[in-house]
């Protein structure tokens, strides 16, 4: 049967096809691919790269939905709620499953028990910016002016509980300052109102900023975690605040009770993808940091974030609306 199938794949000339012992589960019709995130941001980004990646690698097109709402909570629901056939499967970044459960006091889903962890994705590096018209041009400028001004400094997010949102609370934690918070519905509507100056900063992903930054429209402050190699002369945050580290992902989950063999197959696809040349070189040009990882270390991983989270989110206090 495994020689019948494979036969018929390569008939329909599907590059990249892998050889069916590594996992035998072939889909035979389109998979939904849910985002929970509006257009436009960094999850969206990565699931319409994977998406179009594993079309072509599992032969059934592979489409993208987006369902935002609730810091990624209701396209969580959507893949939880959804039957465990491998046709609908969640490209959800980390603050769904590791954030969500410390903010709303009655969450519809349980991450580690609703979900399985397909396999990691990618790490997004970060960057703190501000609009031009601040002066501001490092972290500690932000500093001394929120100091100076409390309250009159505000940054937008793609949501309470979204990393563009814990990113600074954390910053404004560490550091005693008092900013002011400015949620949105996706980082892509938050990006737009730091770009127009309705608020002043924002913590983002590179990959959405970073274009603005070079256009001008944006001052990079600092990365979220390591120096990179496209903003040499930009430093990280924890040169200035140390121990600073917020640094997302998106990974690829379905709901739990799907079989194994499906599991292994989206997860086999995933760490095969993110090694073509063709992503490899999005990647790079995006800044964007491949980093599987298989079912288990993810979990696992999961596990200590939630744990870490917990901690964070009772001491700042942050509340679902």
């Amino acid at each position: 049967m495994q020689r019948i199938l494979a036969a018929a794949v390569a008939s329909l000339g599907i590059a990249g096809f892998m050889p069916l012992a590594h996992a035998d589960w072939q889909p035979t019709h389109p998979i939904k691919m849910i985002c929970p995130f509006p257009a436009g941001g960094g999850t969206d980004q990565i699931a319409r790269i994977v998406a179009l990646q594993l079309s072509k690698r599992l032969g059934q097109q592979v489409y993208v939905e987006n369902r935002g709402g609730a810091n990624g909570g209701l396209g969580a629901q959507e893949v939880m709620r959804s039957d465990p056939d491998g046709y609908t499967i969640g490209a959800i970044s980390d603050s769904p499953m590791t954030v969500n459960p410390w903010m709303y006091d009655k969450l519809a889903y349980s991450p580690l028990k609703d979900f399985i962890a397909v396999a990691r994705i990618n790490h997004f590096p970060s960057l703190l910016v501000a609009n031009p018209s601040t002066g501001i041009k490092t972290v500690a400028d932000l500093i001394k002016v929120a100091k100076e001004k409390p309250g009159t400094l505000n940054y937008s997010s793609g949501g309470v509980g979204n990393f563009s949102h814990l990113g600074l609370a954390v910053l404004a934690f560490k550091t005693g300052i008092n900013i002011v918070h400015v949620p949105y519905k996706g980082v892509g509507p938050a990006t737009q109102a730091v770009l127009a100056g309705d608020v002043q900063l924002m913590y983002n992903n590179i990959a959405t900023a970073l274009p603005h930054v070079q256009a001008g429209k944006l001052t990079g402050l600092a990365v979220g975690g390591d120096r990179v190699s496209m903003l040499p002369d930009v430093p990280a945050i924890a040169e200035t605040v140390p121990g600073f580290d917020v640094t997302p992902w998106v990974g690829l989950f379905v709901p739990a009770k799907t079989p194994h063999d499906v599991v292994a197959r989206l997860s086999h696809e995933v760490d095969a993808l993110l090694k073509a040349p063709e992503v490899v070189k999005i990647f790079e040009a995006n800044m964007i940091k491949a980093a599987y990882l298989d079912t288990e270390p993810f979990t696992k991983q999961i596990k200590k974030e939630t744990d870490d989270w917990e901690g964070v989110i009772k001491t700042l206090g942050i509340k679902a609306n």
